[in-house]
């Protein structure tokens, strides 16, 4: 029996060791599980995956939405978006970095290259190219760049089509002034707007009308087409006062008399305008048709000299040589034009039609008043201050 129990000593130990054994090979097997897992979760750790909108190759991406950016499985750091026309695309970031949006549109007719950057993985780059509007339209500005005009001359934009979303286009353009004075736009019918302050420009105001047109619709399916800024600078203050009761015109350069001058206005049937009218045109000498006006055959002048026009009807202020000296101060006579003694062919120095339209440039301001006849309409040339500040304010989309 001892014996028996000795010999099943060794076998209670063998047994004791075979689940020490079987234990440690357990706790083994848990070591080279959790190496293998380890090994597993490094295997999903996944690089970060970038996405451009619009998607790289696009040949006629749209161009009236942003640009987007963004990253799965990660973080951006940078994002560039460059124009091949120099542009670059300014945007910003969401709180947590997985996505850019452009701050504006990209342009039409545009290639652009992305350049993106995630966090921990390579530089992506992407590139598409903006379609071309199918229908576009252009605004034809006055006065003209790096122009000097006078201190009534409105900035003017003419548009080629009609447009329906003028607050979209006026917001579109800007006009500022040096030194600064508030500018505001109003509305002449849907293809015209012109930019004024409350009172004349000062003299020797540097102006700047900035285009931003390019992409803004002004009509379903039409487009603006221009990018650009435009210079204009004032000159003297010039403003003649026209009193066709006493048949005279006295004309005022910064604030001093600068001369008088005997005129002959619209005879009783064909009365002057009234009001605040502005030199829009200059000739040295232009054909006058009174068919072209609405009056028929009544006359036909070829050279009529020193003429500058005062309204989009025919209204002028011009010399005059075909009339006695003494009409001028004494008599009104004409179809409703304003008339200055002149010399034919324009080349006495010594007359006040030469005199006058020497002393002239366009957008100087002329007043007629007692003429017998209502006010010159606003849109009737370039004469919006004959609107008071609070209805050119009313004529404002914005």
């Amino acid at each position: 029996m001892l014996v028996a129990l000795g010999a099943a000593v060794p076998a209670l130990a063998l047994t004791g060791c075979g689940e020490a054994a079987d234990a440690a090979e357990g706790a083994g097997a848990t070591a080279t599980d959790g190496t293998g897992a380890g090994t597993r979760a490094k295997a999903q750790v996944r690089t970060p995956t970038v996405t451009v909108s619009p998607a790289d190759g696009t040949r006629k991406a749209d161009f009236t939405n942003p640009v987007e950016v963004s990253v799965a499985d990660g973080t951006l750091s940078t994002v560039k978006v460059s124009g091949n026309d120099g542009s670059t695309l300014a945007g910003s970031f969401n709180d947590d970095r997985t996505r850019w949006t452009s701050t504006g549109n990209p342009y039409s007719g545009t290639k652009y290259t992305v350049t993106a950057k995630a966090e921990g993985a390579a530089e992506h780059t992407a590139t598409f190219v903006t379609k071309s509007p199918g229908e576009t339209f252009v605004g034809y500005f006055t006065p003209e760049a790096n122009s000097t005009s006078g201190v009534g001359m409105p900035v003017s934009i003419n548009f080629t089509k009609a447009v329906t979303d003028r607050a979209a286009v006026e917001k579109a353009i800007t006009v500022t002034a040096e030194p600064a004075v508030e500018v505001v736009g109003h509305w002449f019918g849907d293809r015209r707007l012109d930019f004024r302050p409350a009172r004349y420009w000062a003299a020797g105001t540097k102006i700047t009308l900035s285009l931003r047109l390019k992409d803004v619709e002004g009509t379903d399916g039409v487009y603006g087409v221009q990018s650009k800024d435009i210079t204009f600078h004032i000159g003297r203050r010039q403003v003649s006062t026209v009193d066709l009761a006493r048949k005279t015109m006295t004309v005022e350069r910064d604030g001093t008399t600068l001369a008088g001058y005997p005129v002959s206005g619209g005879a009783a049937d064909h009365t002057t305008w009234s009001g605040i009218m502005v030199i829009s045109e200059r000739f040295e000498e232009t054909r006058m048709e009174s068919s072209t006006v609405g009056l028929g055959d009544e006359y036909d002048i070829a050279d009529v000299p020193h003429a500058q026009r005062l309204t989009t009807s025919g209204t002028f202020i011009h010399g005059n040589y075909w009339a006695s000296a003494s009409v001028f101060g004494g008599s009104n006579t004409s179809h409703g034009c304003i008339g200055l003694h002149d010399a034919k062919g324009g080349n006495d120095s010594s007359v006040p039609g030469y005199r006058f339209y020497e002393s002239s440039m366009l957008g100087d301001v002329v007043v007629v008043e007692n003429s017998g006849e209502r006010t010159v309409e606003a849109s009737n040339g370039l004469n919006g201050w004959n609107l008071s500040w609070a209805d050119w304010q009313a004529g404002s989309a914005l």
